[in-house]
């Protein structure tokens, strides 16, 4: 059994989407400071990194992230990669390649060679998912949609449409994901958002890991 983190680390470093929270880890106590244990503090936004978002996202009322059912975020899945010239993932696309595909799909994009060089900031051309891409997963009865950027979301779209289209239907999103070393085909996915009770439920960070099935 082969094990891929698919887990973007979490650094100063690491990109944030333009308007988030950048992302600061500092020390709360140190052992080298004379305090009796090294603590970290954390700051980011739930978006940071590899993350889920919730239906809370974008919809009133929309179940938070507490709530998301763990059977969405658990179990067979399917990576399905795109030609390197493709700068959308289009319906006609996920008609021919994902109708064998299982409950849950990650898209293997050009966006996984970004993560080569994430000190270079964040990308604004990144490969995204067109709105009646994501109504035909809809119409496919998907239960969660990943890929491997910070958003499924068109840059600089004012409808985020994609977003809307899935979350209203009950579909997990998990983005920021590095599937550079991901061959296609069917793995298990275990996905794990933080717990979260407070703040609006929008999202979570994740730690995200497929295993080969045999």
């Amino acid at each position: 059994m082969t094990i891929y983190d698919i887990s973007v680390p979490l650094s100063a470093a690491t990109p944030t989407y333009p308007g988030d929270s950048t992302i600061e880890i500092t020390s709360w106590s140190a052992l080298e400071s004379g305090d009796a244990a090294n603590v970290s503090l954390l700051h980011f936004g739930a978006h940071s990194g590899t993350h889920v978002d919730a239906p809370a996202h974008f919809i009133a009322g929309g179940a938070k992230v507490e709530a998301l059912p763990l059977e969405s975020l658990l179990g067979e899945v399917t990576v399905v990669e795109l030609p390197p010239h493709a700068m959308a993932i289009e319906a006609d696309f996920v008609s021919n390649n994902c109708s064998q595909a299982s409950e849950r799909i990650l898209f293997k994009t050009r966006n996984s060679s970004f993560w080569n060089n994430p000190e270079e900031g964040f990308r604004t051309d990144f490969t995204y998912l067109a709105p009646e891409a994501a109504r035909r997963l809809t119409d496919m009865e998907i239960r969660l949609v990943g890929i491997d950027y910070l958003s499924i979301e068109q840059f600089a779209s004012d409808k985020f449409e994609a977003h809307q289209i899935l979350l209203s239907s009950g579909v997990v999103i998990l983005e920021g994901l590095d599937l550079r070393n991901v061959p296609a085909g069917r793995y298990e996915l275990v996905c794990l958002p933080l717990r979260i009770a407070g703040g609006s439920g929008d999202g979570s960070p994740a730690r995200a890991v497929l295993r080969t099935l045999t």
